[in-house]
């Protein structure tokens, strides 16, 4: 058996899929996103399912608490079942509690949106805990929110700690959407930057008019496990702004660092 590349160790274990569990995990997606209950008719079109099949698994996720069914209407809606879920989630991190006093102490000190995300593998990072500022900008954003890895000023972060090939990355970034999309040279270098300065910023590039600034925290093995993401808007945030605020997160995230290492 020949050894494992270095792309396929950076990337992971390879994992063998099963189909049930990815369509069972697209249905209760779905859900989440739609602003109201669906047919069987409608959530089997969305996904591209055979009906029968969507239906056996509806009605598993029902049985589990996860889907509840209006019978009369005969509509889909996820249940309480997702909160006790998501309610494990949270307890059994520290991260949230922790994070949560800093994000209200930044946002309140710059009037930015202040975000603590977790990275979740090479694919996605999720919002445990944010503070909204009080100016009239409204970043689209809550708890429980995902986006792809290696979006943004976190996703340069993300890039510079991944160990992925130059090749690798480049078909990661081909998969981005940005409001303001840069060329990969540029990003690349941007990626380069954050790993050398310990904080990345993206401006304009990912939401138009927008600074975000992040700075990763990592673990004992320096692997980026969370992040500290601020939002603001560009009149707001000018070059110097943005780097004190900047080191500002950098001085919140070693102190965090510290108190998620002892409570491990």
């Amino acid at each position: 058996m020949s050894e494992a590349s270095p792309q396929a160790s950076a990337a992971g274990p390879r994992v063998r899929p099963v189909p049930a569990v990815t369509r069972s995990i697209a249905i209760l997606r779905l859900l989440g996103r739609s602003g109201a209950p669906m047919t069987l008719k409608e959530i089997s079109q969305e996904l591209d399912m055979v009906t029968s099949t969507c239906l056996h698994i509806l009605r598993v996720l029902v049985l589990e608490g996860l889907v509840k069914v209006d019978a009369g209407a005969k509509r889909y809606s996820l249940g309480v079942g997702m909160l006790m879920l998501a309610r494990s989630v949270i307890e059994s991190s520290p991260f949230p509690a922790l994070v949560q006093p800093v994000l209200d102490r930044l946002s309140s000190a710059a009037n930015v949106t202040a975000i603590g995300v977790e990275v979740v593998g090479s694919e996605h990072m999720v919002v445990l805990a944010l503070s909204r500022s009080t100016s009239p900008f409204s970043l689209h954003v809550d708890v429980g929110s995902r986006f792809p890895a290696f979006i943004s000023a976190t996703g340069r972060l993300v890039a510079a700690f991944s160990g992925f090939s130059d090749k690798e990355l480049e078909r990661r970034f081909k998969a981005l959407r940005w409001d303001k999309a840069p060329e990969f040279s540029a990003w690349k270098a941007d990626v380069e930057a954050a790993r050398c300065d310990g904080y990345s910023m993206d401006r304009s590039n990912y939401i138009n008019g927008v600074v975000l600034i992040a700075v990763p925290l990592l673990d004992s093995h320096d692997r980026m496990t969370h992040a500290l993401v601020t939002a603001g808007l560009a009149q707001q945030l000018d070059e110097a702004r943005a780097h004190a605020l900047a080191q500002d997160l950098q001085t919140e995230a070693r102190a965090l660092s510290q108190l998620l290492a002892a409570r491990s």
